[in-house]
C-alpha cells in the first residue's frame, strides 16, 4: 500500500484533477487509481447529468453497492472486536454504526461533503445526502481498491480516529429514566409489571413485562433480562406517548378523577428521534474536569444520564478493558432488579 502511494503521490504534479485527488488522499489515506469511480460517488442526483446513451449519471448505483460492502465491513470488525456477545448485541452495534445519520456525521466530520456536486442542496435540505455520498464513497474503493481496502479504511480511518466502536456498542439511551422522568413531573402512577417469565430454545430465561400509567395500559417489552425488557417497554411507551395525543389524554383524565383536582400544565414526551440520534461525531474533545466529574458520579447518575453524546475516538490514558468495564457496570446495573 505504502509503495502504491509513493508512485501516486509522484505523479500527482502531473494529474489534470491535482486538487480533488489531494482532496481524496486527506479523507481515503490512499490516491484513487480510477478517478472516475469517486466523481460519480460524489455526484448527487439532483445535478440531473446524462451519459451519451441518456442514462442518468449520479451516485445512487454506487450507493446501493456501498451499503452492502459496509453491511458485511462493519459485521465483520463488530464480529471480531466483541468475541463472543450476542447476535442481537452485534446487530444492534453494527446498526448504530451504518446508520444514515452516523454515516452523514461522518461525512461532514472528514471533509467528504464540502466535495458533493449537487443542485444547490444542502445537508440543511437534504440530511440523507451526506450519508448517501459515504455509501457511494465505499462502493468506489470497493471497485477501485477491492474489499481488503474498504475494511482498511473502516478500521483505520473511521473507527480509530473518528469513532470509538466500545463506547458506540455500550451506550444506550436509557428509556426507562426518560420515561420515569416524564411520569414525576407530570405526576402520573407509573409501574412496571411482569407478564410472563419463558425460556428460549437454549433454555435462557426470556421476560416479559409491561408498562402501566394510571392503570392504563402502556407498551410490552421482552428480553433476556427483566433490565432489557423494562427498556423496550419504555421505549415503545415512549414512542405512544409521541404519536397518541388520545393516550395522553386518557392517562389525564384517568388522574383527574383519581386527584379530583385542576390539571397542572403537561410535559411533552422527549423526542425518541433526537435521543436516538445525537451529534456525536467529534474527535478529542473530552475536557479533565468533565472526566473527573463523570468518575465522581454516583453509578445510579451515570446510568441516569447514558445517551450516545460521547463515543468519539481519542488517545486516551483509558483502555479498551477499562471503557467496557464502566460501561457494563452504567448500562448492566441491576440488571436482573
Amino acid at each position: 500500500m505504502w509503495v502504491n502511494n509513493i508512485i501516486d503521490s509522484i505523479k500527482l504534479p502531473f494529474r489534470k484533477e491535482k486538487e480533488l485527488f489531494s482532496a481524496l488522499y486527506g479523507i481515503l489515506g490512499f490516491y484513487p487509481h480510477d478517478i472516475k469511480l469517486y466523481k460519480q460517488a460524489l455526484l448527487h442526483k439532483s445535478v440531473g447529468r446524462r451519459n451519451e446513451k441518456g442514462r442518468p449519471q449520479n451516485n445512487e448505483r454506487l450507493e446501493f453497492l456501498g451499503d452492502a460492502v459496509l453491511d458485511a465491513v462493519v459485521g465483520d470488525i463488530v464480529y471480531r472486536h466483541f468475541d463472543g456477545k450476542r447476535e442481537g448485541f452485534l446487530t444492534n452495534t453494527r446498526s448504530k454504526l451504518v446508520s444514515r445519520d452516523t454515516l452523514g456525521k461522518l461525512a461532514k466530520e472528514m471533509g467528504l461533503d464540502q466535495l458533493i456536486l449537487s443542485a444547490g442542496h444542502s445537508s440543511a435540505h437534504n440530511s440523507y445526502m451526506n450519508g448517501n455520498a459515504f455509501e457511494a464513497l465505499v462502493g468506489a474503493i470497493y471497485l477501485d481498491r477491492g474489499y481488503g481496502a474498504c475494511m482498511r479504511f473502516m478500521e483505520k480511518r473511521i473507527l480509530t480516529q473518528l469513532i470509538n466502536i466500545d463506547k458506540v456498542a455500550y451506550k444506550e439511551v436509557n428509556f426507562k429514566s426518560k420515561l420515569l422522568e416524564w411520569s414525576q413531573k407530570n405526576r402520573v402512577k407509573m409501574e412496571f409489571r411482569d407478564m410472563e417469565q419463558t425460556r428460549d430454545e437454549n433454555g435462557s430465561p426470556v421476560f416479559t413485562v409491561q408498562v402501566f400509567i394510571e392503570g392504563l395500559e402502556g407498551e410490552k417489552g421482552t428480553g433476556f433480562s427483566k433490565k432489557e425488557s423494562q427498556q423496550k417497554a419504555s421505549k415503545g411507551t415512549l414512542q405512544r406517548l409521541r404519536r397518541e395525543p388520545q393516550f395522553i389524554d386518557a392517562i389525564f383524565a384517568v388522574k383527574a378523577d383519581r386527584t379530583k383536582m385542576e390539571e397542572e400544565p403537561v410535559m411533552a414526551a422527549p423526542d425518541l428521534e433526537k435521543l436516538e440520534n445525537p451529534d456525536f461525531i467529534e474527535i478529542h474533545h473530552a475536557e479533565p474536569k468533565e472526566q473527573e466529574r463523570v468518575a465522581t458520579e454516583s453509578p445510579q447518575t451515570v446510568l441516569d444520564d447514558l445517551t450516545l453524546d460521547d463515543i468519539t475516538a481519542s488517545p486516551r490514558e483509558k483502555t479498551r478493558e477499562e471503557i467496557i468495564a464502566e460501561a457494563e457496570e452504567a448500562a448492566f446495573l441491576d440488571e436482573n432488579a
